[in-house]
């Protein structure tokens, strides 16, 4: 590096330290530092299905019925009964959004129908995709009762003919079913708080 250089090298440095010193004499400022405490609860979450926390729970028909003619316990025609499915958030501090879905669903006998409200379903999952819903955090009963009711008629139909097919079903369904089941998914998750 040649001398020049050296010097114009040098020469900069000092001007830099110079500046900075006089740059911050200039610009210098009070400083005061504050130190508070922060504190937040955290909200509770709660959320169980038939007093359990397991979200997953297998329904079985059979267990729903009094019917002492019935060998074990099994549905037939004949048979009917329901079953409760019950959403609770109590002790919640949040919103809960909670759906339901059938899954895992085997052997359904073709002429039992369920019915929810007043109104019939051929399929069970109708009935949960339009009974999911939302507990609100501030709700003073955060309890969601879904009843529903399931039949398995003795003779189906108004005429013999319809009777007549309506048998067949049944006497298929009799010799090659074994055992009709699913599995109730209820899921809850917390609802989104709304910006302020």
């Amino acid at each position: 590096m040649s001398k020049k250089k050296k010097i114009i090298l040098v020469v900069a440095i000092l001007l830099a330290i110079i500046v900075s010193f006089l740059g911050g004499q200039t610009f210098s400022k009070y400083v005061t530092e504050v130190t508070g405490k922060a504190n937040a609860e955290v909200a509770n979450w709660h959320f169980v299905v038939n007093q359990n926390e397991a979200q997953t729970q297998n329904i079985n028909l059979a267990s729903t019925i009094n019917n002492e003619t019935l060998v074990d316990n099994k549905i037939a025609p004949g048979t009917k009964g329901e079953f409760k499915i019950t959403v609770d958030g109590t002790g919640s501090d949040v919103g809960i959004q909670y759906d339901i879905e059938i899954k895992n669903e085997t052997q359904k006998p073709q002429n039992l129908f369920f019915t929810y409200e007043g109104q019939k379903y051929k399929e069970i999952s109708q009935i949960f995709n339009i009974t999911s819903g939302a507990i609100n955090a501030n709700a003073e009963d955060k309890v969601r009762e879904i009843l529903v009711k399931w039949e398995w008629p003795y003779e189906l139909g108004g005429s013999e003919q319809e009777k007549s097919e309506s048998n067949g079903k049944d006497t298929t369904d009799g010799t090659t079913l074994q055992n009709y089941s699913f599995d109730v998914v209820v899921t809850g998750k917390q609802v989104e708080p709304y910006a302020a």
